[in-house]
């Protein structure tokens, strides 16, 4: 019995574990390199014998555009890498503390917001996701080094079904279990890190089958929608509600489905006053 779902996982460790080369191993992988550190010939070779492309950015809209894009458009790659999402989260925090300053961590609330919203788009989007990040200490009690836990916005282990501290050991590369919401990956485990590995666990024919794009809300169904809450006075956290439920940031970004279900649910109040 295989997982439908579609793996996300996000896979940390110090400079020079492996994580790109194990990222770059998965089928089709559209590369997001955010530090050009996948321009030596080992990756490019890598990429394209596993039928890759490369897409090098620091720029996080830049980032956000080919996400959706990915989401949306039909193509032929199944996995999606962002490699390392630190950088741009570190960017995303410079541009916030020019705009915002950095009293009450308000740099932090808006870089956050819109990890977010890449985070939900990310959710939606039919292809294995990995992200990777650097690694940094994580303190206990009197600043005792309690290991490593990844650099980057506090809540990003929420979203994947698996993180993955990756080691050095020797020759080998060891995948330490961080979180596990799959049974094949029992927490707290370690084990032999590859592509062929994860595969035997998760389902190679899931990580391996094609990917659908999803069709979003047209004009006319935003309009739509939009007279329709504003004629019945719709509850802001009602429609708010609706949003979350597709993980959508707004009404453009729902799913063509999902929204004539809110537009038809409207029409059958009216229907029934």
């Amino acid at each position: 019995l295989f997982l439908e779902k579609r793996l996300k996982a996000l896979f940390y460790g110090a400079a020079g574990v492996g994580k790109s080369t194990a990222a770059a191993s998965f089928p089709r992988p559209y590369f997001i390199d955010t530090e050009r550190g996948i321009e030596n010939d080992q990756y490019v070779n890598l990429l394209k014998k596993n039928g890759g492309a490369v897409f090098q950015t620091s720029d996080f809209n830049e980032l956000m555009i080919e996400v959706k894009a990915l989401l949306t458009e039909k193509h032929e790659y199944k996995t999606l890498v962002i490699d390392p999402l630190t950088t741009l989260y570190n960017d995303l925090l410079d541009k916030s503390a020019l705009k915002n300053g950095t009293d009450f961590g308000r740099h932090y609330s808006d870089a956050n917001k819109q990890i977010k919203h890449l985070l939900n788009l990310l959710l939606r989007l039919d292809m294995n996701v990995i992200i990777t990040s650097h690694a940094k200490n994580e303190y206990g009690q009197n600043m005792s080094v309690l290991g490593q836990t990844f650099d980057c916005y506090k809540k990003l282990d929420y979203l994947f079904d698996l993180v993955f501290e990756i080691q050095k050991r020797g020759k080998d590369r060891v995948g330490l279990i961080k979180k596990s919401r799959i049974e094949a990956f029992p927490d707290t485990e370690s084990f032999p890190f590859s592509y062929a590995e994860i595969a035997k666990r998760y389902g190679k024919d899931v990580l391996e089958r094609d990917a659908v794009a999803q069709e979003l809300a047209d004009e006319a169904q935003v309009k739509e929608l939009v007279r329709l809450i504003d004629l019945i006075k719709v509850p802001e956290e009602v429609s708010q509600k609706w949003l979350d439920k597709s993980s959508s940031e707004k009404w453009e970004e729902m799913p063509k489905d999902a929204i004539q279900k809110c537009i038809d649910h409207l029409k059958s109040k009216i229907q029934g006053e």
